[in-house]
């Protein structure tokens, strides 16, 4: 039994614990690993979008061993097929070094191996590489047109078409009172961790044990395919992922070069490291978005959004990663279209195309700033034609709570909240009539105009199994492991499967075992990220980590406290059932004892604990009950000057109110919230990868590609909603993506709210100065031929 309070546990706005390392620089990352012996390893890359390898020639004279292609590879790793259920999906293994063709610049050819990281370069310098160009598919429209093959082997340049058709369409368009059909583009990213990628591996032949280091947020699924790909069994296979400077999704596939490194180093009597420079961070670790919609929406006069139709393509790039393949972005797309509405009749057809482009992977927010983009850019321009105003016609579409559970038109079960309160709350928090009083105080002769955007959203967070499944994925996920132990002092050590590179996580667990036991969190040590030391786990990614790790934290406490209570009752002789766990002991009506000297006499002295069984430490693996997902969900809502004779936009007030069902850490939460924003600006004004039309990335480094600073971010008014979840444990919902999510809708409707009176629309991100302002010529043009 537990006290109605916890000073340390669920709810808490406990500092983060990680801090203390970091900020006194004592963090250890893969580049700080110092092992004897250690050498450096640099990557032959292609320069060439699309070519034939003719010739692959080493150096005369390097040292065995210390130049690698793709043939001295073959023998010792597999390349990595990454595989779908999804009918009509095409594979395509994704090479461990390129053999026969190249398909995107950055796509590994060879490596060299020197004892620093310059004299690696060198030598990878001296390697000489012959590739016949060949035409390039440098876009989702040339891709489309099939003329030239990704792969060779396949009929056209589509991984995979997906469709759906619920309720009917032609009705909703025959009964609605307007009707608009609109394009949007939301175009490539840089994931950009500060911390770039990197791996070392070490083939210790006295224990016969490969140990590989990556900075990866899923080390159990690297461990598995490093196993399989070299053909060895896992247990001889350990993976250290160690600090992190963060990940955002890049960093849960599996890569090319890990699995080289590893390969190599079995061969090799010293360990190997590679770390990724700025350069190869843009061209060959996984990119992002570069979606594209055409929306066709119907409405009712008053606002009853009745039917959605969309054309969903996304450009892929030449390979599809394991485990999440190409189709990830479009699947997921489709799926959240239809946002926190009360929408039933919807059809969409989604088309995943390869081009040759880096591979794309996950993102922070994955696939729903699209998703967001496309149906909240709609939600307002039919807002405009009927004459209502957009957040209200939000709040008039959206499910109620009385609907919840609410199964949406693409079978996703929303699980609880008040969705209109939170757009009535954001515009609140911003103060929409003071924005609209001065926008329309604005002197018609100023060049500025002001506009004020929203941007709701639904995001799926924690989902299991069966949902992975309807995707398409191969490989299913949807547990997570946790072993609590209490030592002879009374503290404790939790491990979990999940990886922390940045979400707190050793902060909010240490606060779960707090909330079952009542201790300091700094009593607590949580270990994660070596698959020698902890249970399975599949990683972190999706919202996921703390509704499944502190779901299988609270199972590995709950267990052991039950027997904490069992000792308790023998050593203080009271009833199991009138014992309670407080303040750092086990206290009874009498008399109580502290959990040291529980846990001394129990480990020290076990035959003074008769009918207890051996053992201070629990093991428990979590699934959810409901595997479609515990919806977080929010509104952000913004306002912004536009600069009329330049195209700048300037963030003026921005406003965010999100229920992520009961907050764990508030402090925590915020956090992720203003980061996500961060990033969901960048993504809005600033972030683009260029390529040009022959396949060539154009914004290769800090120069040309933008990231939002500290004069782009403006402070953030954060309020919150907090409905539990009936599905997780303390009713959890997932925080990690959400702040990611609606900035570029919220600001691109912004946008277009203070450009209407000239009929410019903001419908491609980036919104920089020159695509708004040329938005404007080409209003001002349209206007004229009328």
């Amino acid at each position: 039994m537990k006290s109605a309070t916890r000073r340390h546990g669920i709810g808490a706005r406990a500092p983060r614990r990680e801090d203390a390392r970091h900020l006194a620089g004592r963090g250890t990352f893969v580049a700080d690993l110092r092992l004897a012996g250690l050498r450096e390893v640099a990557f032959v890359r292609s320069q060439v979008p699309h070519g034939r390898i003719t010739q692959i020639a080493k150096p005369a004279g390097a040292e065995p061993g210390t130049v690698w292609t793709a043939a001295d590879l073959a023998p010792f790793a597999q390349p990595l097929t990454a595989t779908s259920t999804l009918p009509g999906f095409r594979a395509a293994p994704l090479p461990n070094l390129a053999s026969d063709k190249v398909r995107y610049v950055g796509e590994p050819i060879a490596l060299a191996i020197g004892d620093t990281r310059a004299e690696a370069e060198d030598l990878a310098g001296e390697i000489g590489t012959d590739i016949e160009a060949l035409p390039p598919v440098p876009d989702f429209t040339t891709a489309l047109d099939g003329e030239t093959l990704v792969h060779d082997d396949w009929p056209d340049n589509i991984f995979a078409t997906t469709q759906g058709d619920f309720g009917d369409l032609e009705e909703a368009a025959r009964a609605a009172a307007v009707s608009i059909t609109r394009e949007y583009t939301m175009n490539r990213q840089a994931v950009v961790p500060l911390e770039t990628r990197g791996v070392a591996a070490h083939y210790d032949r006295s224990a016969d044990l490969l140990t590989v280091w990556s900075s990866t947020q899923t080390p159990h699924m690297i461990r598995d395919m490093i196993a399989l790909q070299l053909g060895i069994e896992a247990r001889r296979v350990r993976v250290v992922a160690p600090d992190m400077g963060g990940g955002f999704g890049a960093k849960c596939s599996v890569y090319p070069e890990e699995i080289a490194l590893a390969a190599i180093a079995m061969q090799l009597d010293y360990p190997v490291r590679w770390v990724e420079d700025r350069w190869e961070a843009m061209v060959s670790s996984t990119q992002a978005r570069d979606h594209h919609y055409r929306i066709t929406a119907h409405a009712a006069a008053d606002g009853t959004l009745l039917g959605v139709e969309a054309d969903i393509v996304v450009d892929s790039g030449a390979y599809s990663v394991h485990p999440w393949t190409a189709t990830m972005d479009a699947t997921m797309s489709s799926a959240m279209i239809p946002g926190p509405y009360r929408l039933r009749n919807y059809r969409f057809r989604t088309r995943s195309v390869a081009s040759n482009k880096t591979p794309s992977g996950p993102y922070r927010g994955v696939a729903r700033p699209g998703a967001c983009f496309a149906i909240e850019r709609t939600l307002d321009d039919l807002a405009h034609a009927l004459g209502i105003e957009p957040h209200e016609m939000r709040m008039h579409n959206m499910v109620t709570p009385a609907e919840m559970p609410y199964r949406s038109v693409a079978n996703k079960v929303y699980d609880s909240g008040d969705y209109a309160e939170a757009v009535r709350r954001a515009a609140t928090l911003l103060g929409h009539d003071e924005w609209r009083s001065r926008q329309q105080a604005t002197p018609s002769e100023s060049r500025h105009r002001i506009g004020i955007g929203y941007g709701s959203f639904t995001e799926q967070t924690a989902h299991g199994c069966i949902e992975w499944a309807s995707r398409g994925l191969a490989i299913t996920i949807g547990t997570e492991g946790a072993r609590l132990a209490m030592d002879a002092t009374g503290s404790f050590t939790l491990a979990v499967g999940i990886k922390s590179h940045g979400q707190s996580s050793e902060t909010t667990l240490a606060q779960v075992v707090s909330e079952v036991f009542d201790v300091a969190i700094e009593s607590v040590t949580v270990l994660h990220g070596d698959t020698a030391v902890t249970p399975r786990g599949d990683g972190t990614f999706a919202s996921r980590s703390m509704v499944m790790a502190g779901g299988a934290t609270f199972g590995a406490a709950r267990e052991l406290s039950a027997k904490v209570l069992d000792i308790g009752a023998v050593l203080l002789g009271e009833p199991a059932d009138s014992l309670e766990l407080r303040d750092g002991a086990v206290h009874g009506q009498k008399r109580s004892i502290s959990y040291a000297a529980l846990a001394k006499e129990f480990l020290f002295t076990p035959d003074h604990v008769p009918g207890v069984a051996p053992g201070l430490e629990c093991t428990f693996y979590y699934q959810p009950e409901v595997q479609t997902g515990a919806f977080t969900y929010a509104t952000h809502a913004v306002a912004v000057d536009v600069d009329l004779d330049t195209g700048d936009v300037k963030l003026l007030d921005y406003a965010i109110v999100e229920d992520c069902g009961t907050i764990v850490n508030p402090h925590v939460v915020d956090g992720q919230l203003i980061g996500g924003i961060a990033q969901g600006i960048g993504t809005a004004l600033l972030e683009e990868l260029v390529y040009d039309a022959d396949g060539q990335p154009k914004s290769t480094s800090f120069l040309d590609y933008l990231l939002p600073g500290a004069s782009e971010v403006p402070e953030i008014k954060i309020g919150h909603l907090e409905t539990p979840s009936p599905y997780t444990v303390f009713g959890m919902k997932g925080a990690g993506e959400g702040g990611s999510i609606a900035p570029p809708a919220a600001i691109a409707n912004a946008v277009t709210d203070a450009l209407r009176e000239f009929g410019a629309l903001a419908n491609e991100t980036p919104l920089t100065p020159a695509r708004v302002w040329s938005a404007l010529q080409l209003a001002r043009d349209v206007e004229v031929a009328r």
